[in-house]
Order: C-alpha cells, then sequence, then structure tokens
C-alpha cells in the first residue's frame, strides 16, 4: 500500500463558483458576462447557472479561467482586472489547495450606475 497523497480532484464547476464569488466581491465589477452558452442555459433551461461568466480549464494540475465581467463606469479597469486577478487565485488555492496558471480578464461592457 502507497502513502503516496493523489492530486486532489476538484470541479470544474465548483472552481468557477469560487471564481465567481471572488469576482463579485471586487471592487469595480458592476456584473458577470454571460457568453452563447450562458444564454443558451437561460433560454432553454429558463435559468441562469451559478458559474455564469467563468470558463475554467484543467490541465496535469494547473488551473487557467478565463472570467468575462461587466466593469463599472468610472473604474480604473486594469486595477479592476488586477484585482480580479488577485482575489481569484487567492480564494481558490485558499478553498482547494491548487495552483492557478492563468486568470485571464475579459471585459464586455461597462456598465453606467444608473443602467438597470
Amino acid at each position: 500500500m502507497s502513502n503516496a497523497q493523489e492530486p486532489l480532484k476538484v470541479s470544474d464547476e465548483i472552481i468557477a463558483i469560487c471564481a465567481v464569488n471572488a469576482t463579485r466581491r471586487t471592487d469595480g465589477v458592476a456584473a458577470m458576462a454571460g457568453g452563447f452558452t450562458d444564454m443558451l442555459n437561460k433560454s432553454l433551461l429558463g435559468r441562469e447557472i451559478a458559474a455564469k461568466g467563468v470558463k475554467v480549464s484543467q490541465n496535469d494540475g494547473m488551473i487557467e479561467l478565463d472570467i468575462h465581467i461587466i466593469a463599472k463606469y468610472g473604474c480604473q479597469i486594469p486595477v479592476v482586472a488586477w484585482d480580479i486577478q488577485e482575489n481569484v487565485k487567492d480564494e481558490i488555492q485558499f478553498m482547494t489547495g491548487l495552483e492557478i496558471e492563468a486568470v485571464n480578464i475579459h471585459v464586455q461592457g461597462v456598465k453606467a450606475d444608473d443602467e438597470k
């Protein structure tokens, strides 16, 4: 019997939910932006998925994330993107212990305060 520990396997959905939570807590983020598959889920299933706006890729224990956001009008987008990267990395490493290879931020739009 071997004492070698197997690497922890965490589903993409759990990682994505951690990323969404960390992203939404970041100043300057108005909302998560969904892509085509998120629109299909909403129209076909009648509900939004919890991990809207996040794509997770796992490869040999390394994680790469693509996060799509709507930024708040007037924020400094480079600062917001940096803060998201740091917050998401910290959250996922704290919750799972997994290493993050990249957190790519895609700003899909800007929302003014008076918009709904």
